[in-house]
């Protein structure tokens, strides 16, 4: 076997476990099953991490986003086109300076798209961090309508949280097509020149 293809399973095996199960799951093991460890408990730094429900839910939401940015990310790579790599090296570039000029900015501009959709679906997802009693949005509006008692609030309050659900998606796909139309200008067609 070779070497890169050693360095590559720690990677495949964290994309797997990952990639294959629940972010709710994820999230009950790290707020729960973490901190029933007696080695965390004894541990002071590591006891004051997992018994913070905030702190679990940031590290299951980045454990879970980075499997799947891993992914996007290693795909892109993977769908550079030959010619540019053989021409980089015809060239006489380093590896470094390969991956610098060629390789890595080539791959951002492939998963650009991708990544904003990852974005967004990690935003849907943050509705699970209640599991951990930590706030969110929707979290926010129940109690809100269980404060009230009324049918008709209910409506208030889960309907500001979707606006604001609605606001923040809105706010990401316009930085994300900004961002795409400087980086991906060039995939554009060109106006032809009125006379």
């Amino acid at each position: 076997m070779s070497k890169n293809r050693w360095l590559s399973m720690p990677v495949r095996f964290y994309t797997y476990v990952f990639g294959d199960t629940p972010l709710y799951v994820q999230l009950l093991l790290l707020h729960t099953g973490m901190y029933s460890l007696e080695f965390v408990r004894t541990q002071s730094l590591l006891e004051a991490f997992f018994k913070s429900g905030f702190n679990c839910a940031i590290l299951a939401f980045a454990l879970n986003t980075c499997t799947y940015t891993t992914e996007i990310f290693a795909g892109a790579i993977r769908s550079i086109p030959h010619g540019e790599v053989e021409a980089a090296c015809a060239y006489g570039m380093s590896t470094f300076t390969m991956y610098r000029r060629i390789i890595l900015p080539s791959a951002l501009r492939r998963a650009l798209p991708l990544y904003s959709n990852e974005v967004i679906l990690m935003l849907y997802a943050t509705i699970v961090a209640f599991t951990a009693t930590v706030l969110d949005i929707l979290k926010v509006a129940r109690d809100a309508n269980s404060a009230t008692y009324q049918s008709f609030d209910s409506f208030d309050s889960f309907g500001i949280a979707v606006l604001l659900y609605l606001l923040i998606s809105f706010a990401l796909v316009a930085l994300f097509r900004k961002t795409e139309r400087r980086w991906l200008a060039y995939l554009r067609p060109l106006q032809a020149k009125a006379r």
